[in-house]
């Protein structure tokens, strides 16, 4: 394997509608769709599809939304040897609302993946030998993550936290410096550093806040205005790339997906933001979670024309 992805998988029930609806509201929609869905799944299914090796370590009830997972994500060629099926648990599930312009609302219920656990992480120990970069998600207990930095480290791999959602729990400068990227948006940015980057100023003091923790390369996604990262090989800004957004669902795994093909890859930073950043574009061009992920062909032609 190359990339080990660590985190939640559920069943995304997406809603197309001209409008969110209103408290107390019924609102009438066009369409849905059932697809794959959960961070870690979003990213391992986008690491795949940009032809790279992956492992994907989570946990899925025993019902058909588990059967529904496995069948699909097997197919999309993810490793799901530690993928656990958890007799006491249901598979997770996220119920998605897309308005009319591709902003979206979104209704999580975990289920399995609050089962995710640091004995789950160590019987898949044998799978870290030899990979390159291990992502991970804040959708899964933290305990399973730690264990699985430790692990990536033995293997001489880097580790990429997405810091999604926000932290509930103390994430000092300690627990930050354990991992050598934090790719938070412009919310999780302003929790961990106090710092809302409403500018491409802020956005500088933000990153340069989580640079002073030890972090060897802070990524702050700016949505629609692009990248600000701070690292010792670049400091600066990545503009956004030029695309018709359809929804804004699956941008962030992608683009998180992106980056750890782009490092596992030996790509300098500059150069993987870019990739990434890419991705991410492109995620936002289709409909749906997984299903919107872009394939490595596509990202090439975007940074080509870009």
């Amino acid at each position: 394997m190359t990339v080990i992805v660590i985190g939640s998988v559920n069943v995304d029930i997406v809603t197309y509608a001209d409008r969110a609806p209103r408290p107390g509201e019924s609102l009438t929609g066009r369409s849905y769709q059932m697809v794959p869905g959960g961070k870690g799944a979003n990213q391992a299914v986008a690491v795949a599809r940009q032809g790279q090796a992956v492992s994907f370590i989570g946990r899925i009830g025993a019902d058909s939304f588990g059967d529904f997972i496995k069948s699909r994500l097997g197919g999309l060629g993810v490793d799901l040897t530690h993928l656990v099926v958890d007799a006491a648990l249901p598979t997770g599930i996220a119920v998605i609302g897309i308005d009319d312009t591709g902003e979206n609302a979104i209704t999580v219920i975990p289920g399995a993946n609050t089962g995710v656990s640091e004995e789950q992480v160590v019987a898949a120990a044998s799978r870290f030998k030899g990979i390159k970069v291990l992502l991970a998600q804040l959708e899964h207990p933290f305990p399973a993550t730690l264990k699985a930095v430790e692990l990536a480290r033995q293997a001489g791999a880097r580790v990429i936290l997405d810091p999604a959602p926000i932290p509930t729990f103390p994430f000092p400068s300690e627990t930050i410096r354990l991992f050598d990227a934090l790719t938070p948006n412009e919310i999780e940015t302003e929790a961990l550093t106090g710092i809302a980057p409403v500018d491409l100023e802020a956005a500088a003091a933000a990153a340069s806040r989580l640079s002073q923790t030890g972090l060897p390369i802070a990524v702050v996604k700016l949505g629609a205005r692009g990248v600000y990262v701070d690292s010792a090989d670049f400091r600066g800004h990545v503009p956004p790339f030029k695309v018709k957004a359809i929804d804004t669902v699956a941008a962030g795994d992608c683009f998180n997906a992106g980056f750890a093909v782009a490092l596992s890859e030996g790509m300098p930073v500059e150069r993987a933001i870019r990739f990434a950043a890419a991705s991410g574009a492109l995620a936002c061009t289709k409909a749906g979670s997984s299903d919107a992920a872009p394939t490595r062909a596509e990202v090439e032609a975007l940074l080509a024309g870009g």
